[in-house]
């Protein structure tokens, strides 16, 4: 097999990437936006050792659960890899990532739960945050490219709410009525690089964040008319990121109309979103999450809590009232300022949060004696560090609940925690972001003896 040839191919199965993997000439080839059991025609694009990628040049024979989908950025901006087939083949498809990396990567065997669907699979973004530019003497939004920076034009994304797509229709035209330039990547130059938006999904309170270069009193007009448009606004702020980054927002925010933040609640707990604020994209979802996250940590009201990597504390404090004593801790300290925010506006007052790398203080606090009795991990896609790692198992806590958001990671993490005594007892998929490849997975661990893990596996397999 090489390069430019064309094969026949049928696609066996979807890769945690989300494209379609066949088998020809005993290698893998990878093939986006297939679907398993399409019979293909496809163009070798490149070839390593043990596995090629190609793409598809026609469909000889479709699958029976490939779909129509509707996006006209769909195949342009990389987002929805997933799309072109039903939603039953997708949540099989993220159950089998799950379970294959960890068997691949952890050489684990853990009793697997259903997948948590999503309530809804299209309209489920609470956030988003779209690029614009210039494009032909207009002022456009929409998303870039897979893997790169050019912005492709997305005139209505359906993850989104379709009010963020008519504001951002009236920004670009208030920023083309008035001659306000958009940021080039290239050259540095020009004034509005996003627009993000933000909307509690409960309350139906939107922000409105505009990312310029610098600042600029050019938008004051816009946040005065947008929110008696839409009502449902009920901040718009500007935040200044003037360095040539890929990071969408930087330090200094500036509100323009509004108090700056907008509330919204998850599992009954009432919580002010920042711009900066880390808040799941799906609400209800995230919802499903954390009742699977509080059934494993199997709180009684007398446990200590820790909540390591705990953003703005919503994990944590949506179990609060079932605890005697949370911590959480973070390192970035807007989150938080929001968590303590989030706990105040609860009347929370069996929480602590600090501020700093997870694994540093929670060797601090062991050293101080705290030794709590459950602790909880929602890691960045890189997962723990081993800092962490090491204090979790200094602490000895009896149950360890982890929220992942990458199957690879996760399985990476939980096996060095096996190899320490803590014993993979269940974990639960979840689909938190669907017509994407990404998956959450909620696992328990728990440090006991061989037969309190029997008596606790009975206990489960009872209650189900």
């Amino acid at each position: 097999m090489l390069k430019n040839d064309i094969i026949n191919l049928k696609i066996d199965s979807i890769s945690s990437e989300g494209s379609g993997v066949g088998r020809y000439e005993n290698m893998a080839v990878f093939v986006p936006y297939t679907a398993p059991g399409d019979i293909i025609e496809a163009r070798v694009l490149k070839v390593m050792k043990n596995y090629a990628y190609a793409k598809v040049k026609r469909v000889i024979s479709p699958s029976e659960c490939r779909r129509e989908q509707a996006c006209g950025a769909y195949m342009k901006c990389g987002g929805c890899t997933l799309r072109h087939i039903d939603y039953a083949a997708e949540l099989e498809a993220k159950s089998g990532f799950v379970k294959d990396t960890f068997e691949r990567i952890g050489k684990l065997s853990i009793p697997f739960e259903p997948i948590i669907s999503s309530g809804v699979i299209e309209r489920y973004r609470n956030k988003a945050q779209y690029p614009v530019a210039e494009i032909d003497g207009s002022a456009v939004y929409g998303f870039y490219s897979q893997h790169s920076h050019r912005v492709i034009p997305c005139g209505d994304c359906l993850l989104e709410p379709e009010i963020f797509s008519e504001i951002c229709r009236d920004v670009v035209v208030y920023q083309q009525k008035n001659g306000l330039s958009c940021y080039d990547e290239r050259t540095g130059r020009g004034l509005l690089r996003h627009i993000y938006l933000r909307r509690g999904f409960h309350s139906g309170e939107i922000m409105v964040c505009l990312v310029l270069s610098r600042p600029s009193d050019s938008y004051d007009e816009l946040a005065r008319n947008l929110p008696l448009k839409f009502p449902e606004i009920k901040t718009v702020l500007l935040n200044i990121n003037p360095e040539n980054t890929n990071a969408i927002l930087g330090k200094r925010e500036i509100p323009l109309y509004g108090r700056g933040v907008i509330y919204d609640e998850i599992c009954g707990v009432k919580v002010a979103l920042s711009a900066k604020s880390f808040y799941q994209v799906n609400t209800e979802t995230a919802e499903l999450v954390y009742r699977k996250a509080a059934e494993y940590a199997g709180l009684t009201g007398s446990e200590t809590v820790l909540d390591l990597y705990c953003g703005t504390g919503t994990v944590g404090l949506s179990m609060a009232k079932k605890v005697n004593k949370l911590i959480g801790v973070e390192i970035v300290p807007e989150a938080i300022e929001n968590a303590r925010l989030n706990a105040k506006i609860n009347k929370i007052d069996n929480c602590e949060f600090f501020v700093g790398d997870s694994g540093t203080v929670a060797a601090e606090l062991s050293l101080r004696g705290v030794m709590p009795d459950v602790i909880i991990v929602d890691p960045p896609r890189k997962g723990c560090d081993a800092a962490a790692l090491d204090a979790i198992c200094e602490m000895a806590p009896s149950r360890v609940v982890m929220i992942s958001c990458n199957p690879a990671t996760a399985a990476r993490d939980l096996r060095y925690l096996a190899d320490r005594g803590f014993m993979p007892l269940r974990a639960c998929p979840a689909d938190m972001f669907p017509r994407t490849s990404h998956v959450e997975t909620v696992c328990l661990l728990s440090k006991l003896n061989v037969k309190q893990h029997i008596e606790v596996e009975l206990t489960m397999d009872e209650m189900d």
